[in-house]
């Protein structure tokens, strides 16, 4: 499977805070988000690469990988796993996993209560 191997990729090169996150019903561009840091602008860079020779070696060649100039955020795009690898100061900036589960938890609560 696509994501197991994006994980492992990710693991191997020693990928920071790795989150994924469910976006089925929530956007049509993907059904899974995957966020990661890398320590400095080379890791980052790294770890993409590192994500893209899986997936090529997966038979999944990702569609797009933008960013890789800078290396402070790499969208690698897999079609249904879209995986961002950035800096931390610019995932903290962005805050994408707050983006995407917003009313989550309120949801939750809501089925809870």
């Amino acid at each position: 499977m696509l994501r197991v191997r994006v994980l492992d990729a990710l693991d191997n090169l020693k990928a920071q805070n790795v989150q994924e996150i469910d976006v089925r019903g929530k956007t049509s561009i993907a059904d899974h988000l995957i966020v990661a840091s890398g320590t400095s602008t080379r890791h980052v860079k790294s770890l993409a690469d590192e994500v893209v020779k899986f997936a090529k070696l997966a038979g999944m060649p990702p569609l797009g990988v933008e960013g890789q100039r800078e290396a402070e955020w790499v969208l690698v795009d897999l079609g249904d796993i879209v995986v961002h690898v950035m800096l931390p100061r610019v995932r903290e900036f962005y805050g994408l996993e707050r983006l995407w589960t917003v009313g989550d938890d309120m949801t939750r609560a809501a089925i809870a209560g």
